[in-house]
């Protein structure tokens, strides 16, 4: 059997020798209590050397709290970017009206739901999980479709733009005023019987009665085609080219003052009325056409203004603006 080893302690008291009980377990607890407290210690002394020891102790708990931070703000992010989605779907309301009013068609919910998708979100970082995963994909989700969505406007409102200075050139170029001021039958347009051949004969155009030597002027923004005396019974004529598909045709002039190529305005003096050709008094014969065939005049009339009041209204416009 092995011996204990075991301490003894004298006693003043009683002159004699006591044993030391528990000896080990003391020794053990001792041991323990300064093992503990040197460990506290040394956890203080790291703590306020900045990590000296490189523990990372207070480098999780910093990263815990970041990570809590991080997680608020993404999910306020993904808050104010729903909000920024419902303007941009306000914006959409309101493209698609600018689209009708310059003539172009809508863009559909289904376009609109193709252009932008979303079904599938971006790829977030493969390391994330949980929580913190969740709520990265569904920001990063909603701000991908929502850059999507920013282009699609974008081309929008480009297009539209394009189409508002192709307008502002259409509205410009459209043969829109009364050439010349006098009197017209609405109803003049199309068959009748001719007043000089009395046969039953298609009239392309319209009849404005006025003296000779009134003045005429460009029904709209275009280039001088034409010029001078035709051999038919039109007799002197100016024809001119607006572009966009119109032409218009003045016809039994006692005079032009346009040449051929040159470029003429909305309200420009071109003429001066006659009885040039088969008539059988003095009038303007005033045609329109649109891609070649022949339009009842009196349908591009704005409110029936003639040429001398749109001059005015446009001086007065000018003037108000302060234009030179």
């Amino acid at each position: 059997m092995p011996r204990h080893t075991k301490l003894y302690t004298f006693s003043h008291r009683s002159l004699d020798l006591k044993e030391v009980r528990h000896f080990r377990s003391k020794v053990l607890g001792f041991g323990a209590v300064a093992g503990l407290g040197i460990i506290a210690a040394l956890l203080v002394l790291n703590h306020a050397g900045g990590d000296i020891l490189g523990l990372g102790i207070d480098r999780m708990s910093m990263l815990t709290a970041e990570n809590r931070i991080l997680k608020d703000q993404i999910r306020q992010l993904g808050d104010k970017i729903a909000v920024v989605q419902r303007s941009l779907e306000k914006l959409s309301d309101r493209g698609n009206e600018l689209r009708t009013a310059v003539d172009l068609t809508k863009i559909d919910d289904d376009t609109r739901a193709a252009a932008i998708g979303g079904a599938v979100p971006p790829a977030v970082n493969a390391f994330l999980s949980g929580e913190a995963r969740e709520v990265l994909s569904g920001s990063a989700s909603l701000l991908d479709k929502l850059e999507r969505e920013v282009k699609l406007q974008q081309a929008s409102y480009e297009e539209i733009t394009r189409r508002m200075e192709y307008n502002k050139g259409l509205f410009a170029h459209i043969p829109a005023i009364k050439p010349m001021a006098g009197a017209y039958s609405l109803n003049s347009f199309g068959m009748r019987i001719h007043p000089v051949l009395h046969v039953y004969k298609m009239h392309e155009g319209i009849d404005i009665i006025s003296d000779v030597g009134t003045n005429v002027y460009a029904a709209g923004d275009g280039v001088v085609h034409f010029s001078g005396r035709t051999a038919g019974g039109y007799g002197m004529v100016i024809e001119v080219n607006h572009g966009y598909g119109y032409s218009s045709l003045y016809a039994h002039l006692g005079k032009t003052l346009v040449r051929e190529g040159q470029s003429v305005h909305r309200g420009e003096l071109i003429a001066k009325s006659g009885r040039s050709g088969l008539v059988s008094g003095p009038h303007l014969h005033f045609e329109v056409r649109y891609l070649g065939r022949k339009q009842n005049p009196v349908d591009y009339f704005f409110d029936d203004i003639d040429a001398a009041r749109y001059r005015s209204q446009l001086v007065s416009a000018k003037t108000s603006r302060g234009d030179d």
